[in-house]
């Protein structure tokens, strides 16, 4: 990109000062702003004074803005070496700012950014006719019309190599030319011209007031007629498939309650469920299954004390018996073991 250091010595001049039509110039910019905000004149001065230099900015002009506003000679620099706007080495009589951020890229900006370097040569120094210098800079702003270039004031938009070449040539023979879009585009429309609003009803004033026919009675009632006519030959060409269960209840199966059974004619309560009802040892959870008997209720019942805690009867100084191998078949004979004193049929 750009090499923002002043100009050598070799080109610096050796004062500057705003001519008189300038200097009133410049004093109006200053006015606009309130007492102790002059400094915001800054960028509108420099851009004068270089105008006034013959298109670049010397260090003396920088010191001389400066000095008008009440500045720092730095504060100034500052200004003037961030904003490509402000050239800061003599430029040709045509200053070409080639814009190359993407918009620009993408639509052929290297290929102008190759034939300037073919033409010209580096950017930052004049040709030998004195007639042009260019310079690599960020955004202009046009990027509907890309890519596109700044020479001194203007733009010139839609370039090719070749339109640019053209271009140049013009402009060093003297010559008119146009700008803005090279290829005949107005403003930033879309190439070919504007395909949008292009309805004339929307500028010459015929649409006015046609809104209030709507409500009017008799074309109202048109309109219900013709709208009516196409419902009918809607229905006719694409009738809609019948849904007669549309809107009704689903169907459930019949729950066998004792109501239903009642309804039936049959007994309320089934046999099984009395059945169910009259046993009083143990629910179970399938209908018509008898119920265990008496004992073997007693032993389960028992058992599964016993894994739940139940309190041994075993005496605290005696060792419980050793428990039966889970794994033994269930038909091997049990060991003996000896008889407990406090068991009477097992004492003799």
């Amino acid at each position: 990109m750009a090499n923002r250091r002043l100009a050598p010595a070799s080109e610096q001049p050796a004062a500057f000062a705003f001519s008189s039509e300038n200097a009133d110039w410049a004093k109006g910019q200053i006015d606009k702003y309130p007492e102790g905000r002059q400094a915001s004149a800054v960028i509108p001065l420099l851009w004068k004074a270089q105008e006034q230099n013959g298109g670049w900015l010397p260090q003396k002009a920088i010191e001389a803005v400066a000095d008008e506003l009440g500045m720092p000679h730095i504060r100034v620099l500052e200004v003037a070496t961030f904003y490509t706007m402000f050239a800061l080495e003599p430029v040709g009589k045509f200053w070409i700012q080639l814009c190359g951020t993407v918009p620009c890229d993408s639509c052929g900006a290297r290929e102008l950014k190759d034939y300037l370097h073919h033409r010209l040569g580096a950017p930052g120094h004049v040709s030998a006719d004195g007639n042009f210098s260019w310079l690599e800079v960020e955004c202009l702003g046009a990027c509907c019309n890309a890519p596109m270039a700044q020479i001194n004031q203007d733009y010139y938009e839609d370039l090719t190599p070749d339109l640019l070449g053209k271009l140049m040539d013009d402009l060093a023979a003297g010559r008119p030319v146009k700008i803005g879009s090279q290829v005949g585009r107005t403003s930033s429309e879309p190439l070919g011209g504007a395909d949008t609003l292009t309805d004339a009803t929307l500028f010459d004033g015929s649409r006015v007031g046609a809104w209030r026919k709507r409500f009017e009675k008799d074309e109202e009632n048109e309109a219900g007629k013709e709208e009516a006519a196409s419902s009918e030959q809607r229905a006719a060409s694409d009738p809609k498939p019948a849904r007669p269960d549309a809107g009704r209840a689903a169907e459930r199966p019949v729950t066998d309650a004792p109501a239903q059974r009642a309804a039936a004619g049959e007994t309320a309560v089934k046999p099984s469920d009395k059945d169910d009802a009259a046993d009083r040892t143990e629910s179970t959870a399938q209908p018509n299954t008898p119920a265990p008997a008496a004992p073997e209720t007693i032993a389960k019942a028992e058992a599964a004390g016993a894994e739940a805690g139940t309190q041994s009867a075993l005496p605290r100084n005696e060792p419980p018996p050793q428990p039966t191998n889970s794994g033994a078949s269930a038909d091997a004979a049990a060991p003996a073991s000896a008889p407990h004193p406090s068991d009477p049929k097992k004492g003799n």
